[in-house]
């Protein structure tokens, strides 16, 4: 069921991510979009439209699909498990490596448990090995810091989005 479910996370995320490269596509004549508004904390589903969009709006030279993870709010009932699948997910690709030209992008109105978890996941990477690749940050600006201090040693392009 997990993975039934996941399919179809990463399912919705493909085809909000292939909406938003379509809109970039547009003639330069078109103004640049406006500054997303973070939906309230507990809002789940909100929460999954708004990081596609940021995500999307975040993507520069990026031409592959970037891969979204996301945390649910921490009053969700399945936080822990949400926050452990997808820890074991993100060290797995970690493991085998991230190729140039990828994003991978990391949000939840849970900012400080998402640093935590970003700052866990990232433990094993080597210095310098992930060079080419763009990391995402979508969350409050008191964890920045944090979170640019464990990816800054991989190589990675580091960008942050403070979710307001």
């Amino acid at each position: 069921m997990n993975n039934t479910m996941r399919v179809l996370a990463i399912a919705s995320f493909a085809l909000a991510f292939t909406a938003c490269k379509k809109q970039e596509a547009a003639p330069a004549a078109v103004a640049e979009a406006p500054a997303l508004k973070a939906p309230a904390k507990d809002d789940n589903a909100a929460w999954k439209q708004y990081l596609p969009a940021v995500v999307g709006q975040n993507l520069g030279s990026i031409n592959n699909s970037p891969f979204l993870y996301y945390l649910p709010p921490e009053s969700d009932a399945e936080f822990a498990g949400s926050y452990e699948r997808q820890l074991e997910s993100v060290q797995t690709a970690l493991s085998r490596g991230v190729q140039p030209g990828n994003m991978l992008a990391f949000g939840s109105s849970a900012s400080a448990k998402m640093a935590d978890f970003i700052a866990e996941a990232f433990k094993k990477v080597q210095p310098d090995s992930m060079k080419g690749v763009r990391v995402l940050f979508i969350g409050d600006a008191a964890d920045n810091a944090r979170v640019q201090g464990v990816i800054q040693p991989t190589g990675a392009e580091y960008v942050f989005v403070e979710a307001k």
